[in-house]
């Protein structure tokens, strides 16, 4: 891609990190008050673990992020949400998002 849409608008907020979060990247869900957990297959996600530290998460919530992706999606808007193995795929009944690149394994969306 000749393009670069990283730093677009991008909001990051601390939460406390529930014991599933193990890595960046993964799609993450709110669990409890200031606190969030990794995605189950079908949830609807909030935003993408950047940063893992002492029992905390740091989650860009808004802006251009990359995801691991089950498949590759097609760009514009689509709902996604996440599988089974922590991946974002298309889901009916996912958020949604505007897809702006995406290859066999990564999607890169705007939050």
């Amino acid at each position: 891609m000749n393009v670069n849409f990283n730093g677009f608008n991008e909001n990051v907020a601390t939460f406390i990190a529930a014991n599933n979060i193990t890595a960046t990247g993964l799609p993450v869900k709110p669990s409890a008050e200031g606190a969030v957990a990794k995605c189950s297959s079908g949830d609807a996600f909030c935003g993408i673990v950047v940063g893992l530290r002492g029992g905390y998460a740091s989650v860009q919530l808004s802006g251009y992020a990359e995801f691991p992706a089950a498949a590759k999606i097609t760009v514009g808007f689509k709902k996604l949400a996440a599988d089974a193995s922590g991946k974002v795929a298309e889901n009916a009944n996912g958020r949604e998002y505007l897809v702006v690149n995406s290859t066999n394994d990564t999607v890169g969306i705007i939050l």
